[in-house]
């Protein structure tokens, strides 16, 4: 997915399921639980205290492909090195995120046609993450930081898209589009590991329902 895709389709759905921790076999009813919910957008991420993240990650996300096709639109998470890169664009990863700025990590994005989330925090950071070719920008921790830091830092580079990532939920979800960001990841608030684990799937849909919903309240 090109820069000017992973945009508008930020731009359209607005929300960023972020699937942290899940295990294969739940990967796909969780997924499709969400996605009756009305979740459009999935990152699947790396973990990086993982021996097998790379492997691990890639089989989930090929799986993930391969049940859903083109009805959602699927990346990887916590993408910290080129090398994880590559096995993102090899699993049929259509964007990738990242916590951080890596520019070896941007230009592997860039080289494979993936769109480029990166992680960032200061003026700095943003500029720096979408001068070497980022989509958007995740700005993170949106939600512990404040309302008022985040709106401080659009005014001197808001030419930038962003995503509002860490410490958003029900509570604040509206708040933030409002406030100027494209769009949102959402971690354990949505993609809660108690809900999955004990495959209590119809309640996992009805919490993405209630997040599409604060969503279209905030005008998207």
């Amino acid at each position: 997915m090109k820069r000017e895709e992973m945009i508008r389709v930020v731009e359209e759905h607005k929300l960023i399921a972020i699937m942290r921790g899940v295990e294969k076999a739940r990967a796909v009813p969780a997924a499709e639980a969400m996605y009756r919910g009305g979740i459009r957008c999935l990152e699947v991420t790396f973990n990086q205290k993982s021996d097998t993240r790379i492997a691990d990650t890639k089989e989930i996300i090929s799986e993930l492909k391969r049940s859903f096709g083109g009805r959602m639109r699927i990346g990887a998470g916590t993408v910290m090195s080129a090398a994880e890169v590559q096995a993102a664009y090899e699993s049929g990863a259509e964007f990738i995120l990242a916590p951080n700025v890596n520019i070896s990590v941007l230009e592997e994005a860039d080289r494979l046609g993936l769109s480029s989330v990166p992680g960032a925090l200061t003026p700095s950071e943003i500029a720096l993450a979408y001068e070497h070719g980022a989509a958007l920008v995740k700005l993170f921790p949106a939600g512990n930081m404040g309302l008022s830091y985040c709106k401080a830092i659009f005014a001197p580079v808001n030419h930038i898209p962003m995503l509002a990532v860490g410490g958003i939920g029900l509570h604040n979800l509206t708040d933030y589009l409002r406030a100027g960001f494209t769009g949102a990841g959402l971690g354990s608030c949505l993609t809660d590991a108690r809900l999955i684990q004990e495959e209590r799937y119809e309640e996992l849909e009805k919490l993405a329902g209630q997040f599409v919903e604060k969503a279209r309240e905030a005008g998207g």
